[in-house]
């Protein structure tokens, strides 16, 4: 059984989902001012994986990761650069889209932006004005975090002890410091919509909960990010929705280790960072190795713990994925004899029961790769002794399933289709749902003509679009 380490409950707790099935999971995304760095590409693949090993599993997975579209860094950028907000957050959304699929990160399956959940956003901060649990003060509303009372549950934090932290501003009109906003007045040049406190935009958390509730409900299995989001952001949240609903919010928390470098945290502010895109423009390989080698480190490490970042962490990383690969390229030559046929099925269930321990163990990807590299050892043994053609197809399929869950050994050179021993290519899954989120955004702007092209071509392709009543879409060879 899958545990999960739940920041909530301080332990490893047994998962099992609210609705029989199916996993509806949230996780903050980026704020889209900048390009993305490595940090950014640590939560993103840790909550990929997250999501495939569910999927393998055998659940159906509702998965929510949103996009922060209005903020004070966002306005700043826009007014150095002297174009609207909007150019900014079309402009770093498509990056990023960009960057996961280097890395391949599948689009999640709802991808809200806050700027088209406002009407949710106003009815939720009604909500809790009207429950006594959030105030207004010249157009400004907040939440009142003492009339909460199981505040700082998650963090592990007392109100007394309480201090400001990020994004917290200090402001004489609140009733307490760590008041928070939800709703902030309109100021002259910045971008504003319509409320009952007059006109105005969000405050950050409020965000979050209004779009996780409107596509997950008011309850859902799981709630991720970044550490440094559990304060204030996540304790926020949960005050919030928490209040607002009477019910509990997300039942399970996860949050992934930083990045460091030279063992201080990765970040903007210290400059200490390296953006996706400058490890793959530096980077000596062909991009879908460079890929490969990134997915490779980040992986290498349990996505609780802390990870320094180094050129030769990554070379190591590089050097561990070329040993698989070596493998899979003689697995490829054509079989002869069938010596070692009968211990492959064995060594493959060792493998098999190894990799599903070790991902039920909290999403332990270090000693799921361990388990790959017994295989590995036991078929480089195995090929001494001989392996027919029909051996060698069933290790590449061993590989290419339980690699999937990883995002790895997906590269074309060597992924070939076990029925025909011709090859295909299984990295266009993630183009494939690129294509298809694409498309999705181009039906809201209610741009069918290009919604129409993009299922042409996938069409051309051999893949069924299939339309579901709540807008999404899913697709199949």
């Amino acid at each position: 059984m899958l545990k999960i380490y739940n920041t909530l409950t301080g332990k490893k707790d047994a998962f099992e989902p609210l609705v029989p099935g199916t996993v509806r999971m949230y996780v903050c995304g980026v704020t889209v001012y900048d390009y993305c760095h490595i940090g950014h590409a640590r939560s993103a693949l840790v909550f990929d994986v997250v999501r495939r090993y569910l999927e393998y599993s055998g659940y159906r997975v509702d998965f929510a990761k949103n996009f922060t579209d209005v903020d004070d860094k966002i306005i700043k950028r826009a007014n150095e650069q002297g174009v609207s907000c909007d150019a900014v957050t079309a402009k770093f959304i498509q990056a990023y889209h960009e960057d996961m699929g280097r890395l391949g990160v599948r689009p999640a399956s709802i991808e809200p932006k806050a700027t088209e959940h406002m009407a949710e956003i106003v009815r939720l901060t009604e909500t809790l004005i009207a429950k006594g649990l959030a105030y207004q003060v010249d157009g400004d509303v907040y939440f009142e975090v003492a009339k909460y009372g199981d505040y700082g549950r998650l963090s592990k934090r007392k109100m007394d002890d309480l201090q400001a932290g990020a994004r917290v501003d200090v402001d004489e009109r609140k009733r307490h410091p760590m008041d928070f906003a939800l709703w902030k007045s309109a100021k002259p040049g910045e971008p504003a919509w319509p409320s009952p406190w007059g006109q105005g935009r969000p405050g950050w958390h409020i965000e979050c909960s209004a779009m996780s509730i409107r596509h997950l409900g008011e309850t859902f299995d799981i709630h991720g990010g970044g550490m440094d989001l559990i304060f204030p952001h996540h304790e926020n949240e949960i005050a919030q929705s928490c209040g607002a609903t009477g019910k509990e919010f997300a039942r399970y928390w996860m949050h992934n280790g930083f990045v460091q470098i030279n063992q201080e945290k990765m970040s903007k502010s210290l400059g200490n960072f390296f953006t996706i895109r400058e490890i793959f423009e530096k980077s000596e390989w062909p991009e879908t190795e460079t890929g490969e080698m990134l997915r490779y480190f980040l992986l290498a490490t349990q996505y609780r713990g802390p990870l320094d970042f180094s050129d030769q962490a990554l070379k190591e990383a590089k050097n561990a994925a070329n040993g698989f690969y070596d493998l899979f390229a003689r697995l490829a030559e054509t079989g002869g004899s069938a010596s070692g046929d009968a211990r492959l099925n064995p060594a493959i269930e060792r493998c098999t029961a190894a990799f599903r321990s070790a991902m039920d163990d909290d999403i332990n990807t270090p000693v799921a790769l361990a388990a790959l590299q017994g295989l590995r050892s036991d078929l480089n043994k195995l090929l001494a002794e001989g392996l027919s053609t029909e051996a060698r197809r069933a290790a590449r399929e061993a590989f290419r399933s339980l690699g999937r869950v990883l995002a790895l050994f997906q590269l074309d050179h060597w992924v070939f289709n076990v029925e025909t021993g011709g090859p295909v290519s299984l990295a266009s899954e993630v183009e494939i749902e690129r294509q298809i989120a694409e498309r999705t955004e181009a039906k809201k702007r209610k741009d069918f003509k290009r919604a129409d092209a993009i299922r042409a071509e996938l069409a051309a392709q051999g893949i069924i679009i299939e339309d579901k009543p709540d807008g999404t879409s899913r697709w199949k060879r």
